[in-house]
């Protein structure tokens, strides 16, 4: 009797994808009603040829509850989102929005005017718009030659 069957080799995979996908159903409902989102908001950067656009979603957020501040070429926003206010937490049946301290960083790609940043939030969306600075055109360097006589 043979001991190796000469059919299809992956006729033996149909069972280990049934498997696994048994666990993972079972992985799924373990952590049903678990929020695995991000903890800080959303951005989108945009390049203009004069300036860069940030923007970000902060539903729950007010105007006095944020800053944003610039620094090596770095942006950071911080902010707290307020919870659903006057609701109490045990009346909740399903909380998909973050509440609570968060803090971003993003790296700008070129330098910007730091005294023409605009800032504003309109019904939870945050717009900050950062000026570019002009090019700076290469500067010619100098080279003394130590070896050339001095007289």
């Amino acid at each position: 009797m043979p001991v190796f069957r000469w059919g299809n080799p992956l006729h033996a995979h149909p069972d280990l994808e049934r498997e696994m996908d048994r666990w993972l159903k079972s992985v799924e409902v373990a952590f049903e009603g678990l929020r695995l989102g991000r903890p800080f908001p959303a951005l989108n950067l945009f390049a203009t040829p004069d300036a860069y656009l940030i923007t970000a979603e902060l539903p729950g957020c007010e105007v006095s509850a944020l800053d944003i501040e610039v620094a090596d070429g770095k942006l950071t926003l911080r902010g707290t989102r307020s919870s659903q206010g006057d609701i109490p937490a045990d009346h909740f049946r399903r909380s998909e929005r973050m509440s609570g301290a968060w803090e971003r960083t993003v790296t700008l790609p070129e330098r910007v005017d730091e005294n023409g940043i605009q800032a504003e939030l309109t019904h939870g969306l945050l717009k900050v718009r950062l000026p570019r600075l002009p090019a700076t055109a290469p500067r010619q360097i100098k080279l003394n030659d130590p070896g050339a006589s001095n007289g």
